[in-house]
């Protein structure tokens, strides 16, 4: 698959050719979703917890006098259905993480840049380089590169300009090419790729590598 190589004006500067392990997987969405899910579980923290009956600290005296006064009978007050009581079966904390083999990961990642290759949502740019954090310079660069659509900002390593510059917009992000996923992939409607970030994709997710 050959595409074009753009520079920050927009203008094209050569095309390239992607590798077909890479950018022309098969694409598995069932695949994706379970690498989505996977992904969202592992982010949750588990810590959620409620007092059940017998952690709630309550007075253990009887309520009132058992019989004579009309009323059903009651021995505390740590009830569930009453207000301060414990909840029945509330959550617990406990672990959501969830496992999957790395030859799955890889290709679930595969497929989803292969996906994205195919629709199009790909911007490939010789480079991203910025003197200094201009929020300003970089929206306009972002608008000159993919319009109006959402964009992941892709960089190959720490670059403090371009990372401070489009967290600054509402409707950008960036990410290490190292620390490429599903929900990130898939979250925005444009994927800005420079040449230096599509090595290290090439590196870490080429099939020669596994």
């Amino acid at each position: 698959m050959q595409v074009p190589v753009l520079d920050m004006t927009g203008k094209q500067l050569q095309t390239i050719d992607l590798p077909a392990d890479i950018f022309e997987a098969k694409i598995n969405t069932g695949l994706m979703h379970q690498f989505f899910v996977l992904q969202m579980n592992n982010a949750r923290l588990g810590t959620h917890k409620t007092q059940r009956r017998g952690e709630v600290s309550r007075t253990s005296a009887k309520w009132y006098r058992q019989k004579g006064t009309g009323r059903a009978r009651h021995g505390s007050r740590d009830a569930t259905q009453f207000v301060g009581g414990g909840r029945p079966k509330g959550p617990r904390p406990h672990k959501y993480t969830v496992k999957m083999p790395i030859k799955m990961r890889h290709a679930a990642i595969r497929s989803a840049l292969s996906a994205l290759a195919r629709d199009g949502q790909l911007v490939f740019v010789n480079e991203l380089k910025m003197d200094a954090p201009k929020t300003k310079e970089m929206a306009q660069t972002l608008k000159t590169l993919v319009g109006d659509n959402s964009a992941l900002v892709l960089v190959a390593e720490r670059n403090e300009n371009v990372e401070r510059s489009v967290s600054n917009l509402d409707n950008a992000f960036y990410l290490r090419a190292s620390y490429l996923n599903i929900r990130d992939l898939l979250q925005y409607d444009k994927v800005v790729v420079p040449l230096a970030a599509l090595d290290v994709i090439k590196q870490i997710w080429g099939r020669e590598k596994q």
